[in-house]
């Protein structure tokens, strides 16, 4: 079942707030003087009239703004001042700045942000669940969304009340450093995902409120140069691949913030860039408030005009001398600094934040049972089966002797490398910092004990030498082979190859054994020269703490493979829509990849694939991918028939398409039915995912499906983005159906047409 994502609006609309003519005469720049404290006995309601639960969001924050001087509503400007409210002086940090302000005014809340793409970072006792790009391969909504719930409760009890992320990317390159923090290649996916973590996270721990700050606004993909580089692309492209997931999300989820980028697009940075309130704000409708990433700020006037709201972290260019000198030089208006302090603090009052106080004494160990095994879930519906010839999986009583090879099978660190190195996911060692996980289920040990239930030994050799490994593989039934890559914040691959030579590791085992089963611990693909030497193939991205648990199962068949690519596999980089060094890295001014010693030159990076990223780009091209998107295999088998698609709409109207999956195997499973649709040759759009569902029809029956695709969903599904008229468009003509397993497998075709 997936979750209904019902939008949640919040109440009212924006007007600039009334100050009073008293107010503004006790208001001086640079000397604010805070209001005469109100009797206790009053109430919180009398005394603080903004904590009155009775009145809207909007109201709310517009009394909390009235009754505070204008350097106390400055403080919402920035993140540490809004929260922190009794503290008086912030020195800059890494990126220099500070700033001294007066205390917050009565009932104002403790706030804490805390990094969290994937799981509560940076804090003690929590649960490492599996990396982002591994949600995605579920295509599980409602499993997000439990995701979603359990992470914000441990923000929550671990004294965190906001919590930046998800994100959500194109995936534009398989070398980007953070793509295991994203959810994939395609919009509706990916928007999908995100928009139900988010409602998890907002909603799903009514008496903990946690908001969510949706990242990286916008084009934001490479960490190469990131903060010295422009995403140059055109409008069309904008609309419909980068701003597209964001659209999703924010209209099935309503998330409190959303995090602008380092990056520039088209010349301009993503923190002080029109497209915060012409795209974000205006067409799209965001009511939230908009914070920068971490030093991604290069402006006051500029900043403010564009849309940003608030600074994240140390105060530098949103101080009150900052903001004061841009008022007496006109630069900046009362009516933006009212305008950008209302969104913070609706949107806190909005999620819940001003009546539920974090936890006086944070915990230090906010993980559950409950949550450990929802990461094994998640770990075990992510894993992917790429291949499996000749059954050689599931594992079966005869076998008796396994060979479990290489350095993220075990918790004893090989050159510094084991299962912990994996279950760290994104941060940590590859880039970013973030929790240890120095004890995750190692799957040596998790698959030793379920072989002994099946009468199996297990032999294990770490795979620093591939000689020794060999020799290993050869005394074995079946030998097991871990291959895995490092990446994370900060920077890209330079290689979709696996680390420590993965491959010739892997190729070695396979002329040792021709029962060679390879799992694959990556945050993106990887190219797979020995791939026809091996039997089967498992990508297990970075499965967390609950690892070996889920490894274990699915090697033996107590679990089923359900997990499907949210990406595309390429056979090598020269296949991949980035192939050229104008598109990545981009280029200089003297034409060089490489930066001038000593320059700091912004890197142009031209988006000149246009809408041909990922799966559309390898169709587009016809380009035969390694696995395509959607792709992944099953220990039974499934058999589509019987479309049906309505005939004809007017554009407004829903498109229903019907069709049978049959199990023609013979286990149960679940199948991830995928539809696609390719709109008329006169748009110039390539084909796109429009809907998808996840069904397990029983051992020799078949489950109807229906999957609608209306026009006047979030992600536009029947619509172009018109640069002419400026406007999203639904072209006449007719519109071809795809249904089947992937992108590149289209089991069932239809047609339906727009008069």
């Amino acid at each position: 079942m997936h979750v209904s994502l019902s939008p949640f609006r919040l109440s009212g609309s924006r007007r600039p707030v009334a100050f009073a003519a008293v107010a503004a005469v006790l208001v001086t720049f640079g000397l604010g003087i805070p209001l005469a404290r109100s009797a206790e006995a009053a109430g919180p309601r009398q005394a603080c009239p903004w904590m009155d639960t009775s009145k809207t969001a909007d109201q709310r924050a517009n009394l909390l703004l009235k009754a505070s001087t204008l350097d106390q509503e400055l403080r919402w400007l920035d993140e540490q001042a809004a929260n922190n409210p009794t503290r008086t002086t912030f020195p800059g940090g890494f990126f220099g700045g500070g700033a001294t302000y007066p205390v917050q005014v009565d009932c104002t809340p403790k706030v804490v942000y805390t990094d969290g793409p994937d799981y509560v970072r940076g804090t003690a006792g929590v649960t490492i669940f599996p990396d982002q790009i591994g949600l995605a391969a579920t295509f599980d909504e409602q499993l997000a969304y439990d995701k979603g719930v359990a992470q914000a409760d441990e923000a929550f009890r671990s004294g965190k009340n906001v919590i930046l992320g998800p994100g959500v990317s194109a995936s534009r390159t398989a070398l980007s450093g953070r793509t295991p923090e994203y959810l994939g290649e395609d919009s509706l996916l990916s928007g999908n995902m995100a928009a139900a973590t988010v409602n998890g996270m907002q909603k799903g721990n009514a008496n903990q409120p946690v908001m969510a700050v949706i990242k990286h606004y916008i084009a934001n993909e490479q960490e190469l140069d990131r903060q010295t580089s422009s995403s140059n692309l055109d409008g069309r492209t904008l609309r419909e691949t980068y701003n597209l997931p964001f659209k999703i999300l924010i209209d099935k989820s309503n998330p409190g913030g959303v995090m602008c980028s380092y990056n520039q697009v088209n010349g301009v940075y993503g923190c002080e860039n029109p497209i915060l309130n012409n795209v974000l704000k205006g067409d799209t409708g965001f009511q939230g408030f908009v914070t920068s990433d971490f030093g991604a700020v290069h402006s006051t006037a500029p900043s403010l005009a564009a849309g940003l709201d608030q600074e994240l972290n140390a105060p530098k260019f949103y101080t009150p001398a900052n903001i004061g000198a841009a008022i007496d030089n006109g630069s900046v208006t009362r009516a933006q600094i009212d305008e950008a302090a209302f969104r913070v603090v609706r949107a806190y009052i909005a999620h819940g934040l001003f009546d539920h106080p974090l936890p006086a004494v944070p915990s230090t160990s906010s993980s559950t049972d409950a949550h450990k095994a929802l990461a094994a879930q998640i770990a075990s519906e992510s894993s992917v089966l790429l291949k499996n010839d000749k059954n050689v999986l599931p594992l079966t009583a005869s076998t008796k002797r396994i060979a479990i090879i290489g350095p993220t099978a075990s918790n004893t660190p090989t050159n510094g490398v084991s299962a912990g190195t994996v279950c760290q996911q994104a941060a940590g060692p590859f880039g970013g910092g973030g929790n240890a996980c120095p004890t995750p289920v190692a799957p040596l040990d998790a698959i030793t004990a379920r072989a002994a239930q099946a009468g199996a030994s297990v032999t294990f050799d770490n795979g620093a030498d591939a000689t020794s490994a060999a020799a290993t593989a050869a005394a074995a039934d079946v030998a097991i082979v871990f291959g895995y890559s490092k990446q994370g914040e900060f920077a890209d691959r330079t290689t979709l190859d696996l680390d420590n030579n993965g491959d010739t590791l892997i190729a070695a085992v396979a002329a040792a054994n021709p029962r060679t089963v390879a799992i694959l611990e990556t945050g993106t693909a990887t190219p797979m020269p020995w791939l026809a030497d091996v039997k089967s193939v498992v990508e297990a991205w970075y499965p967390g703490e609950q690892q070996g648990t889920a490894i274990a199962r699915l090697l033996y068949g107590d679990d089923n493979f359900v997990g499907r690519l949210p990406m595309t596999f390429p056979k090598s980089l020269a296949d991949t829509p980035t192939n050229s060094p104008q598109q990545y890295p981009g280029t200089f001014a003297n034409g060089s990849t490489t930066r001038p010693t000593g320059s700091t030159e912004i890197r142009q990076v031209n988006f000149s694939e246009g809408l041909l990223v990922g799966y559309k780009w390898y169709a587009a091209k016809n380009i035969a991918p390694l696995f395509p998107f959607g792709h992944g295999l099953s220990y039974t088998g499934f058999a589509y028939n019987n479309l049906k698609v309505t005939a004809k709409t007017n554009g407004k109207k829903p498109v229903d398409v019907r069709f049978l999956v049959t199990n023609t195997g013979p286990k149960p499973g679940t199948e991830t039915a995928q539809v696609y649709l390719t709109l008329p040759s006169t748009t110039g759009e390539p084909k796109r995912l429009v809907g998808y569902a996840k069904v397990s029809p029983k051992v020799g029956r078949g489950d109807k499906v229906t999957l609608t695709i209306d026009p006047q969903s979030p992600d536009l599904p029947l619509s172009y983005y018109d640069t002419a008229s400026h406007a999203w468009t639904i072209a006449p003509g007719t519109y071809t159906v795809e249904v089947g397993p992937s992108a590149a497998t289209a089991t069932l075709t239809g047609t339906f047409s727009v008069g």
